[in-house]
């Protein structure tokens, strides 16, 4: 449970390693809830039920409030952080990146700069003319997803944004473009380009998991105009800018470590030299969803 970023592709490596494991019936099986739906849910038989997290810090905090009884693991397109709690192992899964987007057709030009997206998101550039005189004097329209969104924490640390200025409006899902919000040709919304890829490319998408009207915009930084995707994979340079990220699955240190048979079915799922780092449909699933193999899948950074 946790971020919406990686959810299509985890519900899918569910399927794959459940189907993997055949006429197995005694191993633990994958399944990952979606962000978004009804509430309560009830993880597991037997499990209390709990409050359907919505965004990577609801995961992690739903993985710290309960026992492997309910909760085994988060999903997480943010990092550790200083603040969160000793304990937790941020399990390298892949590499994503976050750009900015803008309506198909609409008035956003083709790129921004850090420092004019920081304007914008500070409401000290409310329209278009004040980037570029010949852009239509329009409003801009700022737009943000939730408070617990990774993403949305990610790009503004990004873009250097302490904090969204009173024009910025919260609350479409992240990368999901068909919230009506988004329907303006004002917009400008931040965007996990892996996501993008896996809705687009991937054919991964949905009638709400979609980009809608909504298409990648590029960066210039330090002079040089970065594109987020190129020959359908995020873009090299891209991924050596300051908008890459690591995507990661959240465990428990004391899961992670223990020898019994719950830590070897995490190990066995999660780990270095577990399915979804040695699998080869599993890796061809991650590419499939946009997001870019690493070396480094499995690896655990412990807080």
């Amino acid at each position: 449970m946790g971020t919406q970023t990686t959810q299509a592709l985890l519900n899918q490596f569910s399927a794959d390693y459940n189907a993997s494991l055949g006429s197995d019936t005694t191993s633990p099986r994958l399944y990952s809830w979606d962000a978004t739906g009804t509430s309560p849910i009830l993880t597991k038989s037997g499990a209390t039920p709990i409050v359907r997290p919505h965004g990577a810090d609801a995961g992690i905090t739903a993985l710290i409030a309960n026992t492997n009884a309910t909760v085994d693991f988060a999903r997480s397109d943010r990092g550790p952080r200083v603040t969160d709690p000793h304990g937790l192992d941020f399990v390298v899964l892949g590499e994503d990146a976050v750009t900015w987007s803008g309506a198909r057709n609409g008035n956003a030009p083709a790129q921004l700069s850090p420092d004019q997206l920081n304007a914008i998101y500070r409401c000290a550039i409310t329209s278009w003319n004040e980037i570029d005189p010949s852009l239509p004097a329009a409003t801009i329209r700022p737009v943000l997803p939730e408070a617990g969104s990774g993403s949305r924490l990610f790009f503004l640390s990004a873009i250097g944004a302490p904090a969204a200025g009173s024009c910025v409006t919260t609350g479409p899902e992240e990368n999901e473009g068909t919230d009506p919000r988004l329907n303006d040709p004002n917009v400008v919304f931040p965007y996990s380009v892996a996501h993008y890829l896996g809705q687009t490319v991937g054919n991964h998408g949905t009638a709400t998991d979609a980009p809608g009207n909504l298409t990648l915009r590029n960066l210039r930084v330090g002079g040089t105009t970065l594109v987020p995707v190129t020959g359908n994979q995020i873009d090299a340079r891209f991924a050596n800018s300051q908008f890459a990220r690591l995507v990661y699955n959240v465990v428990r240190d004391a899961d992670w470590t223990a020898t019994d048979a719950h830590g070897t079915a995490i190990q066995n799922v999660f780990g270095t030299g577990g399915w979804i780092c040695n699998d080869p449909g599993a890796a061809a699933e991650l590419v499939s969803y946009g997001f870019r193999a690493l070396a480094t899948c499995g690896v655990a950074i412990l807080t």
